[in-house]
């Protein structure tokens, strides 16, 4: 007999911890290899931790909501014969090598410089993550002391930060202790919100709906980029009749050669790809008063899940990317989304992002920058209109395929030439596509 410890599996470099959303398995369950034991959630995605052994599940650690660091041990699966023992222990060596990292970082974390001063003399402890989420949101360390955490050892969760964040930071909470009982009485939180809207009034015939956790997280980051960046938009018209005409052409045979099937969308990727190349300001991030310009091109592009929810998987190096290189990534990346199975790394790293508004059938649209980046872009419908043709002979009426692009982006850093000229390179390049090129 050998107990195998099932450890909370790195998840990306900026996440540090996830919540136990669901129990696959129960204690005494049989636990088969690569087998799913337990769902958990961070605040970029959902996923399923699978079993690295066979055998029974003889404990759970931790409760469903519980808040559990990357390292931490969630379950242990009790294994039969030596060679499960053995195969043990030669991942031994990779397994403390993976939580020096992860210490490391977490040292790395703490050694930060950060706006809240107060944190190196609080009695309290909170996890790095927390405490860069309190330095984003400009909480004090008044404020966090002050809020009830729910964690181990009342310790304060991502969760915690984020409702007191979300309840608009005029929560009032507070612990009353009776030091005259002997017996320990439980926690009572007191809250008094200060209500900034107008009351709503619901009568028997409305219905009340609970938003998603993350639907909630989806608001949160919303606001807090509308609040961060100083949003201006530009937008350009693009006729794309030659790209039109040269996917009808050979979506077929493309389909034959590499499997896949060929849209719009791959072909306005590299576009932006190759803009990028070109005006390299545009792919940058902002931290205080200092610019961090990236040396990588991640392509981030916003992709349905299966509620309905939206999420942004990233083409990691894009500008390396042919055409069938960005065709497969787009097409794999979307199929995970809408099949709920995008792991964490595939939403980390983004640099710049694309939206396409035009799948639901809208013109244009004005998107809210993905922070921490500095700008977006949203690709409207491809239409059929009527367009003034310019000839040698003269100007003439004929039917043009077209669609408009926006461009949101941060004014702090980006101006109005930078933006527009962005844009004005990425549709001259669309409109200047050969069709008669290969793939």
């Amino acid at each position: 007999m050998a107990r195998f410890e099932v450890k909370l599996p790195k998840m990306g470099e900026s996440v540090a911890e996830a919540t136990i959303t669901a129990w696959l398995k129960n204690v005494g369950d049989t636990v088969e290899m690569d087998e799913a034991i337990v769902e958990i959630a961070t605040d970029k995605v959902d996923s399923e931790v699978p079993s690295e052994v066979e055998g029974t599940l003889v404990e759970i650690l931790f409760d469903v909501d519980a808040v559990v660091n990357v390292g931490d041990t969630i379950a242990v699966i009790e294994t039969l014969g030596e060679e499960t023992f053995n195969a043990e222990n030669a991942n031994s060596e990779e397994e403390i090598a993976t939580e020096a990292v992860i210490i490391e970082k977490e040292v790395e974390e703490l050694t930060k410089p950060t706006s809240i001063a107060e944190f190196s003399n609080s009695a309290k402890f909170f996890s790095p993550l927390v405490r860069n989420i309190a330095t984003t949101e400009g909480v004090s360390m008044e404020e966090l002391e002050a809020i009830v955490g729910t964690g181990k050892d009342d310790r304060v969760t991502k969760n915690d930060i984020l409702a007191y964040i979300e309840s608009g930071r005029n929560t009032v909470q507070s612990v009353e202790k009776n030091e005259n009982v002997q017996t320990q009485e439980p926690k009572t939180e007191k809250k008094e919100v200060i209500k900034t809207t107008a009351p709503i009034s619901v009568n028997g015939e409305d219905e009340i709906i609970e938003m998603s956790r993350m639907g909630k997280l989806i608001a949160h980051h919303m606001v807090a980029s509308v609040q961060t960046s100083a949003h201006v938009q530009s937008f350009i018209e693009v006729d794309v009749t030659n790209i039109v005409k040269w996917r009808d052409r050979v979506k077929d045979q493309f389909f034959a050669r590499e499997g896949e099937k060929i849209t719009y969308t791959p072909i306005f990727m590299q576009a932006v790809a190759t803009a990028i190349k070109k005006f390299p300001m545009i792919n940058i991030a902002i931290d205080g008063d200092k610019i961090i310009k990236k040396k990588a091109i991640n392509l981030g592009m916003a992709a349905a899940l299966a509620d309905g929810n939206l999420i942004v998987p990233v083409i990691k190096n894009a500008d390396q990317l042919n055409l069938v290189g960005m065709t497969k990534a787009v097409n794999g990346l979307a199929n995970k989304a809408r099949t709920g199975k995008l792991s964490p790394d595939d939403i980390q790293g983004g640099t710049y992002t694309v939206t396409n508004v035009g799948s639901f059938g809208s013109v244009f649209g004005t998107p809210i920058i993905n922070q921490p980046q500095v700008a977006i872009l949203a690709l409207g419908a491809v239409r059929k209109v009527p367009a003034v043709i310019e000839t040698s002979e003269g100007d003439f009426i004929g039917i043009r395929h077209k669609m408009f692009i926006s461009h949101s982006y941060d004014h702090r850093v980006v101006n109005g030439a930078l933006g527009g000229m962005f844009i004005k390179f990425i549709k001259d390049n669309l409109e200047a596509w050969d069709v008669n090129a290969e793939f």
